[in-house]
């Protein structure tokens, strides 16, 4: 049974859920089946990584409607490379797969939290125009087109 297999069973039972483990064949699909998904890249010998592990697997405790996963930079390095990371920790925070945050550095839990709840009250709608309109502007000044 592969991670994402055993948070479904998680999540369909009820139980809380603390982080999962994703790696780079897992992490489309995590990212598929759930609406938020935050991810802590981290390595084991890295010290902010060990002292914000608690304070991220807390809040994935108080908050089991969002998924909380991890990226070993070690072991997931294709996954690392991919999504640009050049510091640990670095936490990145997706809502409908579109990545709404990014950051590198350890938080604390008052950080955290409310980086979750900026998260949760984001007006998607608005997000997605605002991008739309940006993309037009890029376009429109390099004179490029849509592809059809």
């Amino acid at each position: 049974m592969d991670h994402s297999t055993a948070f479904h069973l998680w999540k369909d039972s009820n139980l809380v859920m603390a982080t999962i483990d994703i790696t780079e064949q897992s992490f489309a699909q995590a990212l598929e089946n759930n609406g938020i998904v935050f991810v802590d890249f981290w390595a084991g010998w890295c010290g902010p990584c060990r002292m914000f592990a608690p304070i991220y697997g807390a809040a994935s405790e108080r908050h089991p409607e969002i998924t909380f996963a991890k990226v070993d930079t070690e072991a997931q390095q294709g996954l690392a490379a991919a999504a640009g990371i050049t510091a640990i920790p670095t936490l990145m925070a997706f809502r409908n797969k579109s990545l709404v945050f990014s950051q590198p550095g350890a938080l604390n839990a008052t950080g955290l939290e409310e980086v979750i709840q900026e998260v949760k009250n984001l007006d998607m709608a608005r997000l997605r125009a605002r991008t739309h309109r940006s993309r037009a502007e890029t376009r429109q000044q390099h004179g490029t087109h849509p592809r059809p």
